[in-house]
């Protein structure tokens, strides 16, 4: 079987972003080991999800300038779940950023939000097929 294991994603700091995807979203910690030298391999994964973040922390001048930016200001991840008036409400009332209301499209309920850094994603509530 093939599936994408992981989207590196690059952070100023590792336990920032593990408070958030951890702590403010629910992700689970799937790993977090010391590589040395200040270098850890840490992957947080949506609950019941098999791709993780893999937490990468931004060390030269070109990374540090792409922390947030990873998309050029376009949504870069699209995190599904099985209600999102319940998770948007969960996350505004944690602090999460969220750029526009929920809406309805085609494929299902949207919003836009921002991580702890800016990048935008969508929070996706699939639409359900009924026949």
């Amino acid at each position: 079987m093939v599936h994408l294991g992981a989207v590196s994603l690059l952070v100023r700091d590792y336990d920032a972003a593990i408070a958030f995807y951890v702590g403010t979203l629910g992700f689970d910690l799937s790993e977090d080991t010391d590589m040395g030298g200040g270098k850890r391999w840490v992957r947080v994964t949506p609950k019941g999800g098999q791709t993780s973040l893999l937490l990468a922390r931004a060390t030269a001048p070109d990374q540090l300038a792409r922390v947030g930016d990873q998309a050029g200001g376009r949504v870069w991840l699209f995190l599904e779940t099985d209600d999102l008036i319940r998770d948007h409400a969960a996350w505004s009332a944690a602090g999460v950023h969220f750029r526009e209301a929920p809406r309805h499209e085609p494929y299902g309920r949207v919003v836009v939000f921002e991580d702890l850094y800016g990048n935008a994603w969508d929070l996706i509530e699939p639409a359900r097929n009924e026949d």
